[in-house]
């Protein structure tokens, strides 16, 4: 990941992890993002089947702070972003978030907090998950 120019974060075999912060969001909206992301079983075992986790792999997490997740574009031409949370919110569940995800055993890097970052990715197998603390059932 560049910021200006200058790598400030890779990681190895793992997740980007593109993180939304919402106005209604709290510490364990935070939390519960952490302890599923971590044993969520999207790794291929021996038999080539979704079976493991990241703690299960060994692998790392790159968090990149993204409130355009909320950009609601059902209106108009131009996303608003009302429900994303105020950056002073953002930033604190932020960490929170990469505190948690640290606490599950996780190798974690991160971008730079509102910074225009330049992300690069492999990407082995084209998978993308959404999972949104809110729509637990």
């Amino acid at each position: 990941m560049l910021v200006g120019g200058q790598e400030v974060a890779s990681i190895g075999p793992g997740l980007l992890v593109f993180l939304g912060v919402g106005r209604e969001d709290s510490l364990e909206d935070a939390r519960y993002l952490a302890e599923k992301i971590a044993h969520l079983r999207i790794f291929s075992d021996a038999q080539g089947k979704m079976n493991l986790s990241l703690k299960d792999v060994g692998g790392q997490a790159l968090v990149v702070s993204q409130f355009t997740l909320y950009g609601d574009c059902r209106q108009g031409r131009r996303p608003s972003f009302t429900q994303a949370a105020p950056p002073e919110q953002a930033k604190e569940l932020y960490d929170l978030f990469i505190l948690f995800l640290k606490e599950q055993g996780i190798q974690v890097a991160t971008g730079e907090f509102q910074a225009n970052m330049l992300v690069r990715i492999e990407n082995q197998s084209p998978v993308t998950l959404l999972l949104d603390s809110r729509k637990l059932f």
